[in-house]
């Protein structure tokens, strides 16, 4: 080692910042810090890993249909650049065998292992060209849990990189805990050894920065550890790790997933790791969707992405995997762009871009609602018909269109015997096709 670690005599637990009695910490320093983007950005996956266990396991069929829609909704981007597997049990090699059988340049197929030699031959075995490894940062880790000296934890991680980098396989290296670690202390020796390696070896050597209980921190001025800002600055800067070399890795414990992922892109890493629908550990991982829209914000774009595949994602999370996505979800739940107002639902009527800030129904394949209740107008009714039915141009049908009064009666009826649930879709498209729609072919017959 080079670079040697501080040295503690007993851990660093930051508990000014994490007393544990009480709720965390936010420390500030009112250092403002560069933002710097690099110019290529993308997203990686652990839907396989991370995010499998939290639910139901997959079975191989199923975790190769999710690869597939990964590579599908990529449609060639290179945006979705990499998903990664266990490879312990028989059935997480053969779906991680069979997915690299299918020959796609995206998502590129990796692993995760522990920083042991044993694990490592399972990846030599498959053929696999980059595999994690886990590097526990923090001395709640290094002390609590390893039971080892800094010194020790290091020389550890450093001996199964270098024999990744002997066998022309690169490692990620995954700075578990960072968000409660000694930056200076362990974490810069650590990516400075790490790039040492790199520069000798000619193979990249990767760095997932693992925010693993979600106390990153994306406000500027805010004191390490848990500074997402100066974290990836400090990578940067002081570990030097190129931004190529630089992911990121959130869980959503305090709500900051997606803005921290965000804030380390901002800040000059190029990778966010992710899963689909945002499934993981505890409350989870970062949304891979939330990040596609993310990278469309900052980028003016999303490339030749598909994102109406999403839909079809969702559905067969929902019947095939028993994984029920909350409605209200940002861009997937069934009731994102759903509007319960009536004064909203009018203002849809006229002009949908008042309440509905880009086309979901072109982009997501999921046009604005409103939902039928017992508060809605004749407005709601009109665009709920005119959205769900697609209808255009002349075809639409406006509120002041007497075919609306009597499923307005109908509906009002239904409030007026006591019922306190929305009014349903399979309602709504009967009642349509009854009082509008049979009513529309008789005129059109005359």
């Amino acid at each position: 080692m080079k670079y040697n670690p501080v040295e503690a005599m007993k851990p660093n637990l930051y508990k000014y910042v994490f007393p544990y009695d009480e709720i965390p910490k936010i420390k500030f320093n009112n250092i403002q810090l560069p933002m710097d983007i690099p110019e290529s950005i993308w997203i990686t996956d652990t839907t396989f890993r991370d995010g499998q266990q939290s639910m139901t396991s997959m079975n191989t069929e199923q975790m190769v249909k999710i690869y597939d829609y990964l590579h599908e909704l990529d449609n060639g981007s290179g945006i979705i650049k990499q998903t990664e597997f266990f490879l312990y049990s028989q059935k997480d090699r053969n779906a991680a065998e069979q997915c690299m059988s299918r020959g796609y340049d995206f998502p590129e197929i990796t692993s995760w292992i522990r920083a042991n030699k044993d694990d490592f031959n399972i990846v030599k075995s498959m053929g696999i060209k980059e595999t994690g490894i886990l590097m526990s940062c923090s001395d709640y880790h290094i002390f609590n849990k390893l039971n080892k000296t800094r010194q020790e934890a290091m020389k550890m991680y450093l001996d199964i990189a270098y024999a990744s980098l002997e066998n022309g396989i690169v490692p990620r290296c995954h700075f578990e805990d960072i968000t409660r670690a000694d930056f200076y202390g362990f974490v810069v020796p650590l990516a400075k050894n790490l790039m040492d390696m790199m520069n000798d070896s000619k193979i990249n050597v990767k760095i997932r920065a693992c925010d693993t209980l979600g106390l990153g921190v994306s406000h500027v001025g805010v004191e390490l550890p848990r500074s997402v800002p100066a974290i990836i600055h400090g990578l940067r800067y002081y570990g030097n790790v190129p931004s190529s070399s630089i992911e990121w890795h959130g869980h959503n414990d305090y709500y900051g997933a997606v803005t921290n992922s965000t804030t380390s892109w901002l800040y000059g890493g190029a990778s966010v790791n992710t899963t689909m629908f945002g499934i993981g550990e505890r409350v989870g991982n970062t949304p891979l969707e939330a990040m596609i829209i993310e990278y469309g914000q900052i980028k003016g774009n999303t490339a030749e992405m598909n994102l109406e595949l999403i839909n079809e994602i969702e559905k067969f999370f929902e019947k095939d995997l028993d994984y029920a996505i909350p409605p209200k979800t940002p861009f997937v739940g069934k009731e994102f762009n759903v509007t319960k107002a009536g004064i909203h639902a009018d203002g849809l009527l006229k002009d949908e871009e008042i309440y509905n800030s880009f086309d979901t129904r072109r982009i997501l394949g999921k046009p604005p609602l409103v939902a039928i209740n017992s508060y809605s107008g004749i407005s709601s009714i009109a665009y709920w018909i005119n959205s769900y039915f697609n209808l255009c141009g002349n075809e639409k049908i406006h509120k002041g269109d007497n075919r609306l009064i009597p499923v307005k009666n109908k509906i009002d009826s239904e409030y007026d015997s006591g019922r306190t649930t929305n009014i349903s879709s399979e309602e709504m498209e009967k009642l349509a096709k009854l009082y509008i729609f049979n009513n529309y072919q008789n005129e059109r017959a005359i």
